[in-house]
């Protein structure tokens, strides 16, 4: 295809866009995540934040403040997500609410009709999951759009990293890690997240996100989850109503690949001093990779050309337009969305994806509270397991 003919294509597409006017966004939660995809439906071309809901007062006047600083007029408000629905304000919404409030919301803005992107994770629970994959596919052909917000997936070196494995740069997969050293959960709204029975616990609600990455990167599924892990250190001084939080802070998770390759998760969530927050490794038959956040570096290396010491380096930045909590990768899915939305395509981040993801955060938990390696085929029907 011609440079000309491809430059018409697009322009062909801006009008189209254009004549449609702009996707008209409504915002379901308006904490620290729903602010964040505000910034970037603002800065998305074609689209706009026509609505917000949040039963949280001050969420809503930050969410319209967040409004008013890019020169914004204030948009119609809701305390009730099924008024914003009824509303007829949004073409697609983003739902950012406390992980134990998702079912309901998801179910009711797919029968709704209504496109969305729900935050990780689905659920708390694989039964709550299994409620919106069973609601979601009832609705057959009429069933809109809903893709998880598994973000990680979008961030620049990591995005690398995962073509080039998939492109077998390294051979054939044999081990993943991925490290997480961070600081510790931030407040939130009520402080839902310092307790497992709202969060799902740790390893689902932040976790979620590298348990996707390993099932994205090895090309098989999981069988067989093994875990350690603790609360020692973090929000032991807390009490919320009398409670003291139950949020694991750190954690080494094993999963094993019906392949035979194996990917470990090394958590720990009082470790703020540190160089990188995320550390990535995959290791192939015929080499390494390596993706560092925010150094935003991709090494490869490859056996028998590199050596210890000695491989490709690359700088990987994010070209979106907005950073946010999450080094531009919220605003590329949300981007991809968006264009999912318009040319009627499927999911990237679908709802088995999002199954999955709490699938192993939840085998993680089982196997640290009994001291057992758990079977996924304990916690997933035969179906689910692609059997």
């Amino acid at each position: 295809m011609s440079d000309g003919t491809q430059e018409a294509e697009d322009g062909g597409e801006t009008a189209a866009r254009a004549a449609r006017g702009p996707m008209r966004f409504g915002v379901i939660g308006t904490g620290m995540m729903g602010i964040e995809h505000i910034a970037n439906v603002i800065a998305l071309d074609g689209a706009e934040v026509s609505a917000l809901c949040d039963d949280w007062e001050p969420s809503l006047k930050a969410a319209q403040h967040e409004l008013a600083c890019h020169g914004l007029d204030p948009v119609p408000e809701f305390e009730n997500h099924r008024e914003l629905l009824d509303a007829g304000l949004c073409d697609a919404v983003v739902v950012a609410t406390p992980n134990h409030l998702h079912t309901d919301i998801v179910l009711d803005a797919a029968d709704a009709g209504v496109p969305q992107l729900i935050e990780k994770p689905l659920a708390t629970t694989l039964d709550d999951c299994r409620r919106i994959i069973d609601g979601v596919a009832a609705l057959r052909a009429d069933a809109p759009l809903v893709w998880v917000g598994l973000e990680y997936r979008y961030m620049a070196p990591v995005a690398a990293l995962i073509s080039q494995a998939h492109a077998g740069v390294v051979g054939q997969i044999r081990m993943v890690a991925i490290r997480e050293h961070r600081f510790p959960f931030q407040p939130k709204v009520r402080d839902w997240n310092r307790f497992n029975r709202n969060t799902g616990g740790t390893l689902v609600e932040k976790c979620c996100h590298f348990f996707d990455l390993m099932r994205l990167i090895v090309p098989s599924e999981p069988v067989r989850v093994m875990a350690s892990g603790a609360q020692d250190l973090n929000h032991l001084d807390e009490r919320y109503g009398g409670e003291t939080p139950d949020i694991l802070d750190n954690a080494f998770v094993i999963v094993d690949f019906a392949s035979g390759a194996r990917a470990l998760l090394d958590l720990c969530m009082f470790a703020d001093a540190t160089r990188n927050q995320e550390e990535l490794s995959v290791v192939g038959d015929d080499g390494k990779l390596e993706a560092l956040i925010p150094d935003d570096v991709l090494r490869i290396g490859v056996r028998e050309r590199d050596w210890i010491g000695n491989v490709t380096e690359q700088q990987i930045a994010s070209t979106a337009p907005v950073t946010g909590h999450h080094h531009g990768s919220s605003y590329i899915e949300l981007e991809r969305f968006r264009d999912a939305v318009l040319t009627s395509s499927l999911a990237e981040c679908t709802l088995a994806d999002g199954l999955w993801s709490v699938a192993l955060g939840r085998a993680a938990h089982i196997s640290i509270d009994e001291g057992r390696p758990v079977q996924m085929s304990e916690l997933l029907t035969p179906a689910e397991l692609g059997q």
